[in-house]
């Protein structure tokens, strides 16, 4: 199937499109292949009248001068070379703060340079884990031996899989120890899967909580365990979510093999980010350490105090299968072939963790172009670049597709361009640890940030042809637009595919009516936008291209794995580039930020009215959400006039402009969120039970899920001053 794609996709609508659709049109239904070559007919002829790309797009006046510039952008990301830079990203292991970590560093900084860019390395001292020794040993009833690992990672014919610098399967931010206790499976460890066993009088103190991977972040999985009394955690990938349940495992397919463990770290991410001894302070090599907290570990901080050890389903199977107690409740049962139990009994398991806590040095690569016309604004694009092992996926494809970007840029650099607002390429390193190098270097230039309209994250660039996106709402029509502009190796545009992989509706697949086009994701958190959006208040938005992707975080994702499973011709590598740049120089160049309100609008009043009900559901019939929906219905109002005024380019544009950057930042609460100070965005924060995914107007849906009638009244308030105060914003424009 792949290998009938060509190395560089067709132009935007050329008939190659339709060629290419021929090969992959047996796996659709016929009404979606005819409503796709309707939608390609239909693009080809309006491309072919309007050249290229679209000739009216949200905040330009005229846009033909930009078009030209954008022609020429997209012409230059080469799906070739973005293969050669991820063959160079992943030729060794870089966990971040090592040596290999810093040749990545000095290896993009030079591609920053290269394209034109001012470019600087910027360390940070921060504290990081990594292991010296880690063991598990489990035991049944007569203390005979079950297994004893964790298993090396292996399969056949894999190229890197005995490199001596592949580091031990670990945990970030794992406490160390020496434990010994009765394993309990806790399904996914979320707090439906805790209360289960509550209800079960299964009590967790002093036990070892042997708990999958899925459903929620590792993090919260290892907070809840530790709250509810156990002294550790094994974490193990289940073949049902990962492996061949889905289907043929790597080698012989893309699926999590046997042995494949997933690393990643256990900080308490939905607490703060970042550097757990400088919450809200930049790590910076000269930082006192009078300036460093002390109390960051255990519930009240944000790294557990008890162990976390990620293992094999390999090396979990032998405990499941030995674990007595009840049978697991329905949706507990993995897909390996016996029946599951809850425990205690029957198994015993002795963890050893010893992590290797310092200060060590990151290092973040910043290249920067001077904007002409508005140099002290700000359009900000990044990925990051540390991996677990190789991290092919996550994230040299994220890499490997920003610096086609900055290729791009460089190119136009050399053509005499300049953006109107300066441009900023980041690196970041150890996001994997929790989100570092960002975290500091937001909280470093956290002054800086007032003046930046927007951040643009990549970081699971590709891991397969689906592409997909996720920002606030003010600019989910404006990644469309973008999308409609870029050419798609399956023909046609980036939108259309993505329009086409949607679910169908009653309204035609060109229809622009909002709620009727393709969706998008809310800003939770697990990538490096969370400081730029729930710290700093910048608008934000994230892109990927996902597909079959079952070796995350382990050794198998490399260079192999990708070239045989993701994008064997690089070409979705071109597309995510492409995409990433476009971005950033239509945000660049725009006489008026592209951020849409009125769309904000509608879906805050949404939040507010899914809440209402909740709270109905949830017996708080108290609550009273009268002065939040009247502040909603302000708020509306004022972004309707604000939307009048950007379509009709008013003659000024930099008050209009201000108004539209400093509303994002009107949803920041000084005093942040309860519990969790850092989060400060009020209308999107990762979940306290979730990690990940968004939670919309969190502090009052958290408070409604905890039962806490005064605790959402004051959040209420908070809300409804935040809206009020994101519409005289708005209002000023005026």
């Amino acid at each position: 199937m792949r290998s009938g794609l060509p190395a560089v996709p067709p132009s935007n609508g050329g008939c190659g499109g339709l060629r290419i659709w021929t090969v992959f049109s047996m796996k659709l239904d016929s009404s979606r292949v005819f409503a796709f070559l309707l939608l390609t007919a239909t693009y080809t002829a309006t491309a072919q009248t309007s050249g290229q790309v679209s000739q009216t797009v949200f905040g330009y006046s005229n846009f033909s001068a930009q078009a030209k510039i954008e022609e020429k952008f997209l012409a230059v990301p080469d799906a070739k070379m973005a293969g050669q830079n991820l063959k160079i990203l992943t030729a060794e292991p870089h966990l971040a703060a090592t040596p290999e970590d810093h040749k990545t560093a000095e290896f993009v900084a030079q591609k920053f340079r290269a394209a034109g860019l001012d470019t600087e390395i910027i360390p940070y001292r921060v504290l990081m884990n990594q292991p010296k020794a880690v063991r598990v040993e489990a035991y049944d009833a007569n203390g005979i031996r079950l297994m004893s690992g964790p298993t090396p990672e292996h399969v056949e014919n894999d190229p890197g899989q005995d490199n001596a610098r592949v580091v031990m399967p670990f945990n970030g931010s794992s406490g160390s120890g020496d434990v010994t206790g009765e394993v309990v499976y806790a399904n996914y460890g979320r707090l439906e899967d805790f209360n289960d066993l509550a209800a079960h009088h299964i009590d967790l103190r002093g036990k070892i909580a042997l708990i999958r991977y899925g459903a929620n972040f590792r993090g919260v999985k290892v907070y809840l365990a530790e709250q509810r009394g156990a002294v550790g955690v094994l974490l193990y990938s289940d073949p049902q979510d990962d492996g061949y349940f889905k289907g043929d495992a790597y080698p012989a397919g893309p699926w999590r093999p046997e042995t494949g463990v997933q690393r990643g770290s256990v900080q308490f991410l939905f607490k703060y980010p970042g550097d757990p001894e400088t919450p809200g302070v930049p790590s910076t090599l000269d930082l006192p350490d009078a300036a460093r907290i002390r109390d960051y570990v255990g519930l009240n901080g944000n790294q557990p105090s008890i162990i976390s050890i990620p293992i094999s389903y390999h090396d979990a199977a032998p405990i499941l299968h030995a674990l007595k107690g009840s049978a697991v409740p329905q949706g507990w049962q993995g897909a390996l072939p016996f029946s599951y139990h809850m425990g205690p009994g029957g198994v015993s398991v002795h963890l050893v963790s010893d992590q290797d806590y310092q200060r060590r040095v990151i290092w973040d690569v910043i290249g920067t172009v001077k904007g002409s016309l508005y140099p002290d604004e700000l359009v900000i694009a990044g990925n990051h670049r540390d991996a677990w092992v190789y991290g092919a996926v996550d994230p040299s494809s994220g890499t490997a597709a920003m610096l086609e970007s900055v290729h791009g840029v460089g190119a136009l650099l050399k053509q005499g361009w300049r953006p109107k607002r300066t441009i900023i390429f980041c690196s970041w390193d150890a996001e994997e640890e929790g989100l570092i190098g960002s975290t500091e270097w937001v909280e470093q230039h956290s002054s800086e940030m007032q003046r930046a309209v927007a951040y643009f994250n990549v970081d699971v660039a590709v891991a397969g042809s689906d592409f997909g996106a996720s920002a606030v709402p003010s600019l989910k029509e404006f990644v469309r637009d973008v999308t409609r502009d870029v050419s798609s190796p399956l023909g046609g545009t980036v939108y259309q595919q993505w329009r086409l992989k949607q679910p169908s509706t009653n309204k035609p697949l060109t229809s622009q009516v909002p709620g009727d086009d393709v969706r998008m994701g809310d800003m939770g958190s697990g990538s490096d936008f969370t400081p730029f959006l729930q710290h700093a208040g910048v608008p934000s938005t994230d892109i990927s291209s996902s597909g079959a992707y079952g070796v995350y975080h382990s050794t198998f994702d490399d260079y192999q794995w990708y070239t045989e499973n993701a994008d064997p011709h690089f070409v979705y590598l071109q597309e995510m580039a492409r995409v990433l740049g476009l971005e950033t120089i239509r945000m660049a160049d725009s006489d008026v930020l592209p951020l849409d309100y009125e769309a904000y609008a509608r879906e805050v009043s949404g939040y507010i009215t899914e809440a209402k009900r909740k709270a109905s559901d949830a017996g708080l019939s108290s609550l009273d959400f009268a002065a939040a929906e009247a502040a909603a219905a302000r708020f509306a109002s004022a972004a309707k006039r604000a939307h009048a005024l950007e379509v009709s380019a008013p003659g000024n544009p930099a008050k209009l402009n201000s108004a539209l950057r400093q509303t994002e930042a009107a949803f920041l609460w000084p005093n942040g969120l309860p519990n969790r100070p850092w989060y400060r965005h009020t209308i999107y924060a990762p979940g306290q039970l979730t990690g990940y995914s968004a939670v919309e107007i969190p502090g009052v849906n958290e408070a409604i899920d905890a039962h806490n009638s005064e605790l959402a009244a004051a959040q209420l308030i908070v809300l409804t001053t935040v809206l009020d105060r994101a519409a005289h914003t708005l209002n000023a424009a005026e």
